[in-house]
């Protein structure tokens, strides 16, 4: 559920917002008042949906790695919609591969996009937020950042190295009236997930049964929890990183004593 104009007169950009996450975060906080710059390097999606969005809503195609693009886009926002308010560092990438076999370029290219980048953004956004007294930051880091899964070693060092860097940014720009917090998404519905999760058969319900939730999220939901971060409501939360993950990180990893014991009973009674 939406709050009517919770954003009026805000300013938002949104990075990897052409689809997933970044999509529904920036139709929800336009669909409450505020103009939003998309940014992706995904035209076509991007395009779309700045049209289904309408007045107040522009997309813009940008790298987030290249650090003279992002300023760019900050300047090209500014220039648009009169400033900045709300800055959603969101685009992110993976990739899989033990630390002896991981390519060179695949390393950089995963800490340029995933954590890099969110610097990028928030030298180019703080200034801008200091002339209109304030702002708010938040970053998609991962319950990867929290915990490490097996095999993505360039993305559990990224999402771990973005949580810490909400935290400093937190506390070094408070006394500026500028709020950083990072949301944390388990699995989530997302395009770039799902077309590799559909390809190894099974893969999907394994994970479900992991997830003490017994489902994947769906990208409003992320996004909701992004939005609130953003908001005023959120006014004295800063510094945070935010499971949102059906309870992913809560759970040690350990067997369901409950499952095993209710299966080994209906063995026995069989």
């Amino acid at each position: 559920m939406t709050q009517q104009n919770r954003f009026t007169g805000k300013v938002a950009i949104v990075t990897g917002g052409a689809s997933g996450i970044g999509a529904a975060f920036a139709r929800r906080v336009h669909g409450e008042g505020a103009a939003v710059l998309i940014a992706d390097l995904d035209v076509a999606g991007g395009e779309a949906l700045a049209a289904e969005l309408g007045d107040g809503a522009a997309f813009r195609q940008v790298d987030v790695s290249d650090a003279v693009a992002v300023e760019a886009m900050v300047k090209a926002c500014v220039a648009q919609f009169g400033g900045l308010d709300i800055l959603y560092n969101n685009a992110g990438i993976g990739c899989f591969g033990l630390t002896p076999d991981l390519p060179l370029e695949q390393w950089h290219r995963v800490v340029a996009v995933n954590l890099d980048a969110v610097f990028y953004g928030c030298r180019a956004a703080i200034p801008q937020m200091r002339k209109r007294g304030g702002g708010a930051i938040i970053n998609t880091a991962s319950a990867s950042g929290m915990a490490a899964d097996f095999g993505f070693t360039a993305y559990n060092a990224t999402k771990a190295a973005v949580i810490n860097y909400t935290r400093s940014l937190a506390i070094d720009h408070a006394a500026d009236g500028i709020r950083a917090n990072a949301v944390c998404p388990g699995p989530v519905e997302t395009p770039i997930l799902m077309n590799g999760v559909d390809a190894i058969p099974g893969l999907k319900a394994e994970w479900e049964g992991v997830v003490p939730a017994k489902r994947f999220a769906r990208p409003e939901e992320i996004a909701a929890v992004a939005a609130f971060l953003a908001s005023d409501d959120a006014s004295y939360v800063t510094g945070v990183s935010v499971p949102v993950d059906g309870g992913l990180t809560a759970h040690t990893g350990q067997p369901d004593l409950r499952a095993r014991m209710a299966a080994a009973a209906s063995a026995a009674e069989a």
